[in-house]
């Protein structure tokens, strides 16, 4: 699951790098587009390719934010980074709305009429407004990168399991005495 988040944090970049240099070129100074169809177009095919890489991860979101919570609560303070609890809320925030969000397309989906399918504008519209909506929840991939950063340090912490290794001290003569067994 580690690996589905790592690539839907890259992917999302590339996503969010390549959508602010298509706003770049295609808005002017005032920040208003060139030509507000495509660029609603182009900002739609954002929200869908950001929405596709997380299906990736999504259904292990969930046990992703537990591990983290658990693994930060283990970590000694000295290993601890202060933002990331606050990044784990922010990511868990995004997920119920993400899940609340997806639910309200399932229901929006059921309702259209049978025939209603990709390419009919019904649906097309509704997919694309679930779409929006979410994105700006999704946005905010860059805090996942908390998830990893909690789970490389728990893995570089020292065990909970483990005693601490004990210094054994040396008879003052400077020769160990042996022990038989």
């Amino acid at each position: 699951m580690l690996r589905h988040l790592d690539a839907f944090i890259r992917d999302s970049k590339k996503i969010l790098d390549a959508w602010d240099a298509y706003s770049d070129e295609h808005t002017g100074l005032d920040g208003w587009p060139y030509d507000d169809h495509a660029y609603g177009l182009r900002q739609s095919q954002r929200d869908a390719d950001t929405g596709a890489a997380f299906e990736t991860v999504h259904a292990g979101a969930r046990h992703l934010l537990a591990t983290a919570e658990t693994q930060l609560a283990q970590l000694p303070s000295h290993a601890v980074q202060s933002r990331w609890v606050w990044q784990l809320g922010v990511l868990q925030d995004a997920l119920d709305r993400v899940d609340v969000l997806q639910e309200e397309w399932r229901q929006t989906r059921d309702s259209l009429t049978a025939d209603a399918c990709p390419g009919i504008p019904a649906y097309d519209d509704a997919l694309t407004e679930y779409h929006a909506e979410a994105w700006s929840y999704l946005d905010g991939a860059s805090h996942g990168q908390a998830v990893l950063d909690i789970n490389t340090a728990a893995r570089h912490a020292p065990s909970t399991l483990a005693p601490p290794p004990t210094a054994t001290t040396v008879p003052a003569s400077g020769r160990a005495s042996t022990v038989r067994r």
